[in-house]
């Protein structure tokens, strides 16, 4: 066992970051009125996180390609034009991000969201200029296949060691990215998701907010080797 100082810090966007929700929900209900499929009684704040289409099944209880592709269409247009604005930065998180910064802690963002829509939002909520680079599904082609995936192109890209490095996310798939990259986790707690105790995941920090994130600079990591 040795003890190693994060040089880097991965950041998931939703949910951790900002909250999307306002604008998901929004454009989800207003894809549904488009596509005159009623809109079940359903609290989307668990569901935030993976791709849209995942989200848009489950509210639909329907795997139904052509209707899915109906649904995202509609969800797309509504919020490519409003829903985005409705995103809210977390309290916090614009000075969390400054002091690491300052710190000398090299930033990225990965996130399931489309690439234009992730940069519009962090450039509104002033978050943008933090980060070296934001990497998304669609950020090459073909996309990436998932988060872990971002992330080994992420640490290979930026020389990154990801003993090195620490992942900031929501949810239990963060954390599983996190564990497939060998790479320690911090789990938000003011997020979208739940982190299982038995989750094959090296969390080792638990925050309630971005805010609580600065005081841990300089905390020495352990990680197995």
């Amino acid at each position: 066992m040795s003890y190693v100082k994060p040089t880097a810090m991965i950041f998931d966007l939703d949910g951790t970051l900002i909250d999307s929700l306002p604008g998901i929900e929004f454009s989800v209900k207003a894809a549904f009125v488009s596509c005159r499929i009623p809109f079940p009684a359903i609290d989307l704040r668990k569901m935030i996180g993976p791709p849209i289409q995942n989200i848009l099944s489950q509210v639909a209880e329907t795997t139904d390609p052509s209707i899915l592709a109906d649904l995202e269409r509609a969800f797309r247009a509504s919020y490519d034009e409003n829903g985005w604005q409705k995103t809210l930065c977390y309290p916090g998180t614009e000075s969390a991000l400054h002091a690491l910064q300052e710190a000398g802690i090299r930033l990225f963002v990965v996130t399931n969201k489309p690439q234009q829509v992730s940069l519009r939002i962090t450039e509104m909520i002033r978050i943008k200029q933090f980060f070296e680079s934001i990497v998304t599904r669609d950020s090459r082609s073909p996309q990436y296949a998932d988060k872990g995936e971002m992330i080994e192109s992420l640490l290979h890209s930026n020389a990154l060691d990801a003993r090195n490095c620490l992942l900031v996310g929501d949810t239990a798939e963060d954390a599983c990215a996190a564990a497939l990259c060998g790479m320690p986790f911090a789990h938000i707690r003011h997020g979208y998701g739940t982190i299982s105790e038995n989750v094959q995941s090296p969390v080792c920090l638990k925050l309630n907010s971005l805010s609580d994130l600065p005081q841990w600079i300089g905390l020495e990591f352990a990680h197995d080797r």
